[in-house]
């Protein structure tokens, strides 16, 4: 037990990683924090427990999904963390540490970017230092991971609408632990099913039950948290599966919850349906066209920047440009958003608002669907400074209004649309590189087809082919056995019970 004011300290390295995205992931993609700048982040540090514990920050980089990181990026950042975190301890012994991480990292030549994260900062603050984590729940938890943290938490809802609310749980379940003195095991369950977040959304069934039963299993009596891993299933790792994890005092009732919650994952594993009405690209179009109301959405979904695509992917756009109701003048007003290409902004920035452009944009990271598309239409706006974009252009084709942007940006809110003069409500159809819905777009959506179009994040897991996974693996394997699902409990870091 910690009778005086704990020392806890915040680090983290966050971004999600398909490994079938041709990018990689450099320092640019990052916003990086440390000192103060990252205890005021969370609510708890900075708030609620602010005088109760010593709060360090050291450092913390997150980025939007793409592919894998680069190497030397990964190294210089951990060695970053490691390096403030032996500073800090050596000033004075650390009592905890909050780890803010996603959890589906991928590092060019690493199958576990995370497990290795997490075994240098042990060789580099030892075991006596309690660490909790947090992570997204379409991370990956290998045993690793859980064997090295003493607390470890993810996400209840996707989309992701408690993602801070998740954060500021695992730093509290870090002070409260510390602060009891209590020594908790963790109930760990890898779970052979790796399905695409489309079909395992919360809003739907089965998700929605199996997620709900979570926040009164954490209630219970010896039990301090308990989660649910969907996976990241656009990557081909070793790791890359469902998870369960339950924690807490009471070892036998964690093990129970744990096991309880796989095997009724395990049940409904063939009950997963998309969350939103599946189709074509032609299907999608004809559907928006037919609509009376509106904004009809249309996800791009093998494309999705927020799930790990390149982004410049114009398989759809290009498709969308051979069509004349919409690049006909008077056509419906229909924003597509988007794809990112340096040196066609560098291209647009010789012209002024209003003038008539021509330009060839997107396909250029390289292996593509898909190849650069020609645009000749009128330059309506070009604004800098974007924190992720850069520089972003909008072109208009007849109805079309083509977002193109210097850097890679997801578009997935009313607001970022709004921010280029665009006013999602009052658009006919709104094309974006996204899966399901979040949020915002959600509201204003009168209808809407989830497209299943190619590129580094395809709904279409088989398409992909995985070659590393473990199989059986469902949906991969579809008759495969039943899996053993009793659970491996973890007490203190890196000391397995059984």
């Amino acid at each position: 037990m910690v009778t005086t004011r704990p020392r806890i300290a915040i680090a983290g390295m966050a971004i999600e990683s398909s490994t079938f995205s041709p990018h990689r992931a450099g320092d640019r993609d990052f916003h990086k924090y440390t000192g103060r700048e990252l205890v005021e982040r969370y609510d708890v540090a900075r708030d609620e427990l602010a005088q109760r514990a010593e709060w360090i920050g050291i450092f913390y980089a997150r980025s939007i999904p793409g592919g894998a990181l680069e190497r030397q990026v990964y190294e210089d950042y951990r060695e970053r963390i490691c390096a403030g975190l032996l500073a800090a301890h050596r000033e004075a012994p650390l009592d905890g540490l909050f780890l803010d991480l996603h959890g589906a990292m991928s590092v060019e030549g690493m199958d576990d970017a995370e497990g290795d994260l997490i075994t240098a900062i042990r060789a580099a603050i030892g075991n006596k230092v309690m660490i909790s984590a947090s992570l997204d729940l379409h991370g990956n938890v290998s045993p690793v991971l859980v064997a090295n943290v003493d607390l470890i938490t993810c996400y209840r809802l996707a989309p992701h609408e408690d993602a801070w609310e998740t954060k500021n749980r695992a730093a509290r379940n870090l002070f409260e632990t510390l602060t009891s003195g209590a020594r908790p095991v963790r109930a760990w369950i890898p779970i052979p099913i790796l399905l695409p977040g489309e079909k395992t959304s919360t809003r739907v069934e089965p998700a929605k039950s199996l997620y709900g039963q979570i926040a009164g299993i954490a209630a219970r009596p010896g039990i301090i948290d308990a989660s649910i891993w969907v996976g990241y299933a656009w990557a081909d790792e070793p790791r890359c599966h469902a998870a369960v994890v339950v924690q807490g005092t009471d070892e036998g009732a964690c093990v129970s919850a744990a096991e309880k919650l796989a095997a009724q994952f395990w049940r409904a594993r063939k009950d997963f349906q998309f969350v939103g009405p599946p189709g074509t690209l032609d299907e999608a179009l004809a559907a928006a066209l037919e609509a009376t109301e509106k904004p009809y959405l249309i996800s791009d979904s093998g494309d999705n920047p927020g799930a790990g695509g390149t982004g410049d992917v114009t398989w759809t756009l290009s498709r969308i440009l051979q069509r004349p109701e919409f690049t006909a003048v008077g056509g419906p007003t229909t924003f597509v958003a988007s794809i990112f290409d340096q040196a066609a902004l560098a291209q647009l920035r010789t012209y002024a608002t209003g003038d008539r452009v021509d330009v060839r944009a997107g396909g250029r990271v390289t292996p593509s669907p898909s190849q650069p598309v020609r645009i000749q239409g009128e330059l309506i706006s070009l604004t800098e400074r974007d924190p992720d974009a850069g520089a972003i252009a909008v072109i208009r084709v007849g109805g079309l209004h083509v977002i193109i942007t210097e850097f890679r940006k997801a578009f997935h809110a009313v607001a970022d649309f709004a921010a280029l003069g665009l006013e999602p409500a009052t658009a006919d159809i709104i094309v974006t590189k996204i899966g399901y819905l979040e949020p915002t777009l959600y509201e204003i959506a009168r209808g809407w087809t989830l497209a299943l179009t190619p590129g580094g994040v395809d709904q279409d897991l088989e398409r992909l082919g995985h070659k590393r996974i473990q199989r059986p693996m469902f949906p991969f394997d579809i008759d495969a056995p039943e899996p053993d699902l009793r659970a491996r409990v973890f007490a203190g870091p890196a000391r397995p019970r059984h």
